[in-house]
């Protein structure tokens, strides 16, 4: 397809919004609406299948040329890789352009070539509300997107990548070529950046009237139609897209699982992989919680603490909208941030919980996993009896009332008060001992575990269940796998340097390997299963036996099989946490990798996910 129709349908897609300003608009339009189904048309409407065939391919001189700016790649010797740093794929969202869709540059058919060799400013961001938080400065013209591709590829698969961060923090400079290498230079990475804090997931009524809301997610969409769009130049196949994330990124795979409530099917991607996916309670987007942090946000950046003040905020300057931001997440509870998304009844038109037991999902496969130890950086230090819980879980959970408290207790049995004294060591999952994670973890015991542990499922376990099951049993084309990252210490986020690299002492190559060509499988196949040799490891004694991740079983209700990735033996070291306590960690061991039942894991963790999904309506989430 010739890049002038590429560029027209890019272009087309956010025409509408272009063509007046914010005053001018009519507020009884939905602009997120009339925005996506512009979007809807213009990629359905792009000839992709006819791409596939022959002319997806690098230029020789790695230009490539979007309609509105031409970018020259270049030759990564330490990876081998052709890179594109800082490519655009919207205009800056400054100004009259705050708080709305993301639309294209203006065509420029003259535009120099400019060498892509330094990544895009990172977004203005801060650090969530907990000791020693800092505001991070960043520029609003961000919306930028990286490429790794294989020299010479052509119709190649493509993995995106969206950052964690807690919808507040990150940026997009993962470093996908490890991965990429690891797999053969069988795909592309693209990693892409958006919107974060008030920016981005800014809500009450009057911003869904003047503008949008969740306008990091339309972001994220947007950059997804551009991919699909303009992948062909670096070679990759705009029919196998693969979006995963960490963490919010793992969150954002989610709510575009179930954009729509389902109905975009393949037409931004195909498969998903999510990683400890965020679900932090999802209000609609003029509910009382987003509409009191919209007013304290306008107090903060100096405009009024009620009524109209929309046109006040967009007349502000950049540094203090984000010194607004950051003053509200810190009056929100620990290891929160103070905004991120809402339902919109446009994108997000449901609960995650709502829709994905109705198997409302978007794409066909996922590769879905969380890890063992998620809970203690959100989780303050300090809760030493069953009153100091019950008052934690108050804040956390502000829409519930005591007895519905009462319940998240009762589900949850631990009696033990913290102690210093007392076991701390990562469980091994089957409740050995009577030790599970609801009592014991590597760095807390009692009423402290038990706290993190109710996060830690609440959060980001239940939620990577909840999308296990909404890919299972619906549909001959779907299918779910399933795993759990238990390497010591396996706390929240420790799985991206398995991933990605660079890997600790805690992490053997023979383990980074497997899990890295399991990764590659899943977006190359959409089967994450690899071969004997690999999932034991070179180091094992019987590299050659029969190991569970040859045969990755697809999750289902009534088989809820998952992997257990573990290491086992190694020397012990001392390691001090990123939250200052004290754990446990291995160095030299081997590949350990279990088939488990996700039911009664942990003490009975199925039913634990049932009882929070019933509390999903109230939460809500």
């Amino acid at each position: 397809m010739a890049i002038g129709k590429l560029m027209t349908l890019l272009l087309a897609a956010s025409a509408a919004t272009t063509a007046s300003p914010v005053a001018a608009r009519d507020e009884t339009t939905d602009n997120a609406a009339a925005w996506l189904d512009e979007l809807i048309a213009n990629v359905t409407a792009a000839d992709l299948p006819t791409e596939k065939r022959g002319f997806c391919s690098q230029s020789s001189n790695l230009v490539v040329n979007t309609g509105y700016a031409k970018y020259r790649g270049f030759r990564d010797t330490a990876s081998g890789l052709n890179l594109w740093k800082g490519v655009r794929y919207a205009k800056g969202p400054v100004g009259n352009l705050r708080w709305q869709a993301p639309r294209a540059p203006n065509l420029d058919l003259l535009a120099p070539v400019t060498d892509a060799n330094t990544a895009g400013p990172s977004c203005p961001q801060h650090l969530p509300q907990v000791p020693g938080a800092t505001l991070i400065p960043g520029d609003e013209d961000c919306l930028f997107l990286n490429v790794a591709a294989p020299p010479g590829a052509s119709g190649l698969p493509v993995m995106v990548w969206i950052h964690g961060g807690g919808y507040g923090a990150g940026d997009g400079s993962q470093d996908m070529t490890q991965l990429i290498n690891a797999n053969g230079k069988a795909f592309i990475g693209v990693s892409i950046q958006y919107r974060l804090g008030a920016f981005g997931w800014l809500a009450s009524q009057e911003v869904k009237n003047k503008g949008v809301v969740n306008a990091g997610l339309l972001d994220q969409a947007f950059a997804l139609a551009w991919i699909k769009l303009n992948i062909c130049q670096f070679g990759g196949d705009p029919t196998d897209i693969t979006i995963a994330g960490e963490s919010a990124g793992g969150g954002s795979v989610m709510y575009h699982d179930t954009a729509v409530g389902g109905a975009l099917g393949s037409l931004l991607f195909d498969k998903s992989i999510a990683q400890s996916p965020y679900l932090p309670y999802q209000p609609a987007y003029n509910d009382a919680l987003p509409t009191s942090r919209y007013y304290a946000f306008s107090a903060a950046a100096g405009c009024p603490s009620s009524g109209s003040v929309f046109s006040c905020l967009v007349s502000k300057d950049s540094d203090t909208l984000q010194a607004a931001s950051f003053a509200v997440t810190k009056t929100v509870p620990f290891g929160y941030w103070g905004f991120w998304p809402v339902t919109d009844n446009v994108y997000i038109t449901g609960r995650p919980t709502q829709m994905l037991a109705a198997k409302r999902v978007n794409g066909k496969k996922i590769l879905v996993g969380y890890n063992a130890n998620e809970g203690p950086l959100f989780v303050p230090p300090g809760i030493n009896t069953e009153s100091d819980l019950a008052a934690w879980l108050a804040q956390e959970f502000p829409n519930l009332s005591p007895a519905q408290i009462g319940t998240i207790l009762a589900n949850n049995p631990s009696s033990a008060p913290t102690s210093a004294t007392a076991p701390q060591f990562e469980t091994d999952g089957l409740n050995t001992g009577g030790y599970n994670a609801m009592n014991t973890g590597p760095d807390a015991n009692g009423q402290k575990q038990r706290a993190n542990n109710i996060y830690a499922e609440a959060t980001f376990a239940c939620p990577a269940y909840w999308l296990a099951e909404g890919y299972s049993g619906s549909s001959s084309s779907r299918a779910s796998y399933l795993y759990q990252y238990s390497v010591p210490l396996a706390s929240h986020g420790t799985d991206v340097a398995a991933i990605f690299g660079p890997a600790g002492p805690n992490l053997p190559s023979d383990f980074t390997t497997a899990i890295r060509k399991a990764w590659g499988n899943f977006v190359l196949t959409g089967d994450p299963s690899i071969t004997n040799a690999l999932a034991n490891g070179a180091g094992s004694a019987n590299p050659n036996a029969p190991n569970p991740a040859s045969d990755w079983p697809e999750w289902t209700v009534s088989a809820p099989k998952f992997l257990n990735w573990n290491t086992t033996g190694g020397t012990p070291y001392a390691f001090t946490t990123q939250w200052g306590t004290s754990a446990i960690q291995y160095t030299g061991g081997l590949n350990a990798i279990s088939v488990q039942n996700s039911n009664t894991w942990e003490a009975g963790r199925g039913a634990r996910c049932n009882f929070y999904r019933s509390l999903g309506p109230f939460i809500p989430a």
